[in-house]
C-alpha cells in the first residue's frame, strides 16, 4: 500500500488538485465574512440592505456572527446608541414598547349606575328664559351709568313730584297757566301703551344730546336752581309770593295739578311749548330780565377805575375793585374774534359748572373733598347792550399797551347779550408771572396736581384746557395750604405761592345729576395746531385718549396737562435752578406716563417732601 501510494503519489495529488480547480472554475466565488463595528448612519435604504443580507444568510454557508448576546445589545441600546451588530452590514435597534391602552375600571358587582341629574340646571334656565327684561344692559358709550370704568346699579328713578316741580317752574318761566296739558307730555314720556313703556334712570336721560350738548331739561333740574337762587336780587325779579300766586290760579299744589291733568288731552299751547335756555339762564342767575354792563361793574368799583387785565377768544377780563369780571358774549349772529358766538345752552353749562366747583371751597361741615385752588365765582349776571364808555376806554388802553388780538367792542350790535362772571382776583397768569426758584416751581406743580385730584374724586372733573394762561399765581404770607381728598386732610407747602385755576369752557364734570361737557369734535381746528407746540400736542393727545367720546370720564387728560406744565417749566420759564432740578423735572414727566389720573400722580416721589400731616 505504501509503495503503491508512494509510486502513484504524484499522479494522485495531481488529479485531486486538477479536480478542485475544475470545480472552482464552475462554481461562483463566495465572499468572506467580516465582523463590522460602526455607528448607525441615517440611511433610508438600510431596510433594503437588511433584507438582502437576511436573504443571503439563509444560504447554506458558514456564519461567524455570535448569537445569544441579548443582554449586551440591550445595555448599549439603553444608552441611546445603536446596537452593535456582528453580522455583515446589519444594524440592531431597540424596539419601543407600545403604551398600554387605558381601560375604564370595572364596575363593582351589584352597583347600579344612575344617569346624571340636570333638573337644577334645567329649572334655572327655565326661570331665566321666562324672565322679561325691562331694559337691556347699558352700553359703555352711554356713560350716564358708567363712571371711572365702574357701572352704577343704584341709580334712583326720580319721584313724580320732582318731575312735576319741573313743569311748574317751566310754567313760571313762561308766565302762563293755561289749560292743563297731557300728563305724558309733562313727564316727557311718549304717549304709548303702558306695556311698551320702558323706565329710564336720570343719568341715562342726561346723556341724551342735542347738537353736541346735553338737553337743557336735565340740567335745569340740577340742585343749583333752588330757593337761594330765586331769593337773590329781589329787585330784579318776582318774589316767592308771586310764584305762589300762580298756584292760587290752579297750580297751588302738586296734587291738585295732577288731578287736573289728563293722559289724553294735548292742547297745542303745551305741545308746542319748548324750554327756553335764555330764560333758564336768567333764572339761574336770579334775574327776570338782563341788566346793563355798567350796573354790574358799579356794584364792585368806581367805573372810572375799571382796568382790562386779560383777554381770550371767547371773552375779556376787567379788574373791578378786588374782583375780576369776565365778559362773554353769546347768542348773537356776529362772529366774535373769528369764532361763532356761544349759545345760551353752552353758557348755562359753564355757569352750572362754576357753581359746582364753588362747592369744593369747603364751607359746609364734614366735607369729603375740598380745596380753594379753583377760582371762586362770586356772582353771575346776564347783561345786554353796548360797552359803556368806561369799559371802552379800558379796552383801548390795553390795546395801546399790549396790542389786542380781539375785535373792538364797538363792533357789537346794540342788543348784544353777555354773561358776566364776577370772580375773585387770582393774580397774574403763568405766562407773565416771574418765578423765583425751583421751590416755587415745585409748589406750582403740587398745588395743581392735588387740586385736580380733589375735583376728580368729587365730580369726575377734567379741565381739558389747562395751558399757562389759565393758571393764575399770587404771593401770600401763608406757608401751608390745606386740601381734603376723600376725607383725608392734606397740607401742602406753598413757599408763599398760591395757585388759582380758571376758565372751564372746555371742561367736563359730573354734577351728580348731569354730565356737562363740550363736544370738542365740533371744533376740529383745535387739533390742527403746529407740530412741536406743547399746547397743540396736548390737544391731540387728549383726542387719542378719549377717542373723541368727550362725554366720557378720562382723568388721564389731567395728567397730560401736568406733563404740559412740566414742559413749560423746563422750556418757557426762567428761574433759579440746577442741572439736578432739571433732571428731576424730566424724570417726573417720564413717570407721569404711568399714571391714569391726577390722584395717582399725587403719590409720585417728586411731591413726597411737599406734603405734611398737619398745619405748621
Amino acid at each position: 500500500m505504501a509503495s503503491r501510494a508512494g509510486g502513484n503519489g504524484v499522479d494522485l495529488w495531481s488529479e485531486i488538485i486538477a479536480a478542485e480547480e475544475e470545480e472552482n472554475h464552475h462554481q461562483p466565488h463566495e465572499s468572506q465574512m467580516a465582523v463590522v463595528y460602526r455607528r448607525k448612519r441615517v440611511d433610508n435604504s438600510h431596510k433594503d440592505v437588511a433584507t438582502k443580507q437576511s436573504n443571503s444568510s439563509n444560504e447554506n454557508r458558514l456564519s461567524l456572527a455570535p448569537t445569544n448576546r441579548v443582554s449586551w445589545n440591550r445595555s448599549l441600546s439603553t444608552r441611546g446608541r445603536t446596537s452593535i451588530a456582528v453580522t455583515a452590514c446589519v444594524d440592531y435597534q431597540p424596539q419601543e414598547r407600545k403604551p398600554k391602552r387605558k381601560t375604564k375600571p370595572a364596575l363593582p358587582k351589584g352597583k347600579i349606575v344612575r344617569p346624571p341629574n340636570y333638573e337644577k340646571e334645567r329649572a334655572y334656565f327655565q326661570e331665566v328664559d321666562s324672565f322679561e327684561l325691562l331694559e337691556e344692559s347699558p352700553s359703555p358709550k352711554k356713560s350716564g351709568t358708567w363712571a371711572m370704568g365702574v357701572q352704577f346699579d343704584n341709580v334712583a328713578i326720580p319721584h313724580l313730584s320732582i318731575v312735576l316741580e319741573k313743569w311748574l317752574i317751566s310754567k313760571k318761566l313762561h308766565h302762563s297757566c293755561g289749560p292743563s296739558g297731557s300728563l305724558s307730555k309733562i313727564l316727557e314720556t311718549p304717549a304709548m301703551p303702558m306695556e311698551s313703556t320702558s323706565l329710564k334712570t336720570p343719568k341715562e336721560a342726561s346723556m341724551q344730546t342735542h347738537s353736541g350738548l346735553h338737553s337743557f331739561q336735565n340740567r335745569f333740574n340740577s340742585s343749583f336752581i333752588n330757593k337761594d337762587v330765586f331769593e337773590r336780587h329781589t329787585s330784579s325779579r318776582k318774589s316767592n309770593g308771586e310764584f305762589r300766586t300762580m298756584g292760587e290760579e290752579g297750580c297751588e299744589d302738586i296734587e291738585v295739578a295732577v288731578g287736573k291733568l289728563s293722559l289724553t288731552s294735548r292742547p297745542a299751547s303745551l305741545d308746542g311749548h319748548h324750554w327756553d335756555p335764555f330764560l333758564a339762564l336768567l333764572t339761574v342767575c336770579g334775574q327776570s330780565a338782563p341788566s346793563a354792563l355798567l350796573d354790574v361793574f358799579s356794584k364792585y368799583c368806581d367805573p372810572k377805575s375799571i382796568v382790562k387785565v386779560g383777554e381770550g377768544t371767547y371773552g375779556e377780563a376787567f379788574l373791578a375793585g378786588r374782583t375780576v369780571c369776565k365778559i362773554v358774549p353769546f347768542g348773537g349772529d356776529l362772529r366774535v374774534n373769528g369764532e361763532v358766538q356761544k349759545r345760551s345752552e353752552e353758557l348755562l353749562e359753564e355757569v352750572v359748572l362754576s357753581r359746582t366747583l364753588n362747592r369744593l371751597r369747603g364751607r359746609e361741615d364734614h366735607v369729603y373733598n375740598a380745596c380753594t385752588t379753583f377760582i371762586e365765582t362770586i356772582d353771575l349776571m346776564v347783561c345786554q347792550g353796548p360797552y359803556n364808555d368806561a369799559l371802552t376806554r379800558a379796552w383801548e388802553d390795553w390795546d395801546a399797551k399790549h396790542g389786542s388780538e380781539n375785535d373792538h367792542p364797538k363792533e357789537f350790535p346794540e342788543k348784544q347779550c353777555y354773561v358776566v362772571f364776577v370772580q375773585e382776583h387770582g393774580g397774574q397768569d403763568l405766562e407773565s408771572f416771574v418765578l423765583l426758584n425751583f421751590d416755587e416751581a415745585r409748589s406750582l406743580l403740587v398745588q395743581v396736581t392735588v387740586a385736580l385730584a380733589v375735583a376728580e374724586a368729587a365730580y369726575e372733573f377734567e379741565h381739558r384746557d389747562l395751558h399757562w394762561g389759565n393758571i393764575l399765581l399770587s404771593r401770600k404770607d401763608s406757608a401751608i395750604l390745606q386740601f381734603t381728598l376723600e376725607g383725608s386732610e392734606i397740607f401742602v407747602r406753598t413757599f408763599g405761592l398760591f395757585i388759582s385755576i380758571i376758565d372751564f369752557t372746555l371742561s367736563r364734570i359730573n354734577t351728580g345729576e348731569d354730565i356737562l361737557f363740550l363736544d370738542l369734535s365740533l371744533d376740529p381746528e383745535l387739533f390742527d395746531g403746529p407740530k412741536g407746540d406743547k399746547q397743540s400736542e396736548t390737544y391731540r393727545k387728549m383726542k387719542e385718549v378719549t377717542e373723541e367720546c368727550w362725554e366720557g370720564s378720562f382723568p388721564r387728560t389731567n395728567v397730560l396737562w401736568l406733563q404740559y406744565l412740566v414742559d413749560i417749566l423746563l422750556l418757557k420759564k426762567s428761574y433759579d435752578r440746577t442741572s439736578k432740578d432739571e433732571r428731576d423735572l424730566r424724570s417726573l414727566k417720564k413717570r407721569l406716563n404711568n399714571y391714569g389720573s391726577a390722584k395717582e400722580a399725587t403719590s409720585d416721589l417728586f411731591f413726597k417732601d411737599l406734603f405734611g400731616t398737619h398745619a405748621i
